[in-house]
């Protein structure tokens, strides 16, 4: 099976969901006309990053009643799309969240695992965090969803690899920060190399759509790619512009390299249980460390 997938790499008007929502409609029509079978959205395109004290103000409810998810329902009669929002559950918690939609249906939520309190990152102190990473099927073959820092550990991504999941989706708002040694944003070679290790380790579709723009001073670098399971780059390294990508991925590709390169067969999860037990025991015997 073939599908042409997308990557919106948008720049999000921070704090304005109903003008984001006009973005993402607009985006939508034209990868329709592009023919685009799935489309992913960055990290929280539908309100910006910095929302902070906004976060009860942008939030949307994953259920029909709320006017922008009904109107992100009705877009997915035309393609598939992966929306970036935060999300207020039943209990009025707030979560950063990518929704899996199609035929105007929402196949998946995922909550956000990771949220970063280091550097310029202050997620913890608005957001709760997700306690599940879990593959879902679609139409296009079983799929699994992590938001930027959820990438950073490698734990949930191979969970989602042993829970079936041949194409993960990656999104992200990642800022630039720093220059190497060729006066090129340091976090940019980082992410690469990780969506690189992941397609090549995994034998899985890597597709990660990052933002662009500014918000508070803070640049945004986008680089979208998509990466094949021999970990090769078909698309990446367009940045700073809105744009969107279109790329054709063959799901045929899954066979002739896990046919080469059984990785997934030789895995042994089993091992992997038995130790982490023996290392969360050990650790519980020695409280402070060892």
């Amino acid at each position: 099976m073939r599908i042409n997938v997308g990557l919106a790499q948008i720049y999000p008007k921070l704090g304005d969901v109903c003008a984001n929502l006009d973005k993402h409609l607009a985006f939508v029509e034209q990868a329709a006309e592009q023919h685009v079978e799935l489309l992913v959205f960055p990290e929280l395109s539908m309100s910006g990053y910095q929302v902070q004290d906004l976060v009860p103000e942008v939030a949307i409810r994953t259920e029909e009643s709320d006017k922008t998810f009904a109107a992100l329902l009705k877009a997915s009669k035309q393609l598939d799309i992966v929306v970036g929002f935060v999300h207020e559950d039943h209990r009025k918690r707030f979560y950063i969240a990518d929704a899996y939609l199609s035929g105007g249906e929402c196949l998946h939520i995922h909550h956000k695992l990771y949220l970063p309190t280091y550097a310029m990152f202050d997620e913890g102190r608005y957001f709760a965090r997700g306690n599940t990473a879990r593959a879902f099927d679609t139409r296009y073959g079983r799929v699994g969803m992590l938001i930027c820092e959820d990438f950073w550990h490698v734990s949930p991504a191979y969970v989602l690899w042993m829970d079936g999941a041949d194409i993960m989706i990656f999104n992200s708002s990642s800022p630039g920060r720093g220059l190497d040694s060729e006066d090129r944003l340091s976090g940019t070679r980082w992410v690469e190399l990780v969506n690189q290790a992941y397609g090549s380790m995994f034998t899985s579709y890597i597709l990660h759509c990052n933002r662009v723009g500014y918000e508070d001073g803070k640049n945004f670098w986008g680089g979208s790619s998509i990466v094949d399971p021999n970990g090769e780059f078909l698309q990446h390294g367009i940045y700073f512009d809105e744009t969107l990508i279109a790329q054709e991925i063959d799901l045929n590709q899954l066979h002739r390299t896990r046919a080469r390169l059984p990785l997934l067969r030789d895995e042994r999860p089993g091992l992997v249980k038995r130790e982490l037990e023996r290392v969360l025991a050990e650790r519980l015997s020695y409280p402070n460390g060892r």
